[in-house]
């Protein structure tokens, strides 16, 4: 494959990684209460759990997209520039 070629779909993958997590977000803030009534019918969670556990998710998410996406990124740019 191309350098050009990877560096666009790891570009394309950041964006659609950080639009879900922008989603996610979203979703939280404007309809936290809505969501923790839906995953309490499935298990029994206490708020500050609840919290804990998506606050957790977003960040490990988060890095994934650090480490998985923008840092090949940024390693091809930088390869290319030589």
């Amino acid at each position: 494959m191309e350098p050009e070629l990877i560096r666009a779909f790891l570009g394309w993958c950041t964006l659609i990684n950080f639009a879900i997590l922008l989603w996610w977000f979203g979703f939280l803030a404007l309809a936290r209460d809505w969501v923790l009534r839906m995953h309490r019918r499935w298990f029994r969670l206490e708020e500050s759990t609840f919290d804990a556990i998506h606050y957790g998710g977003m960040l490990a998410f988060k890095l994934a997209i650090f480490f998985f996406n923008i840092v090949p990124y940024i390693a091809l740019r930088a390869v290319a520039s030589y």
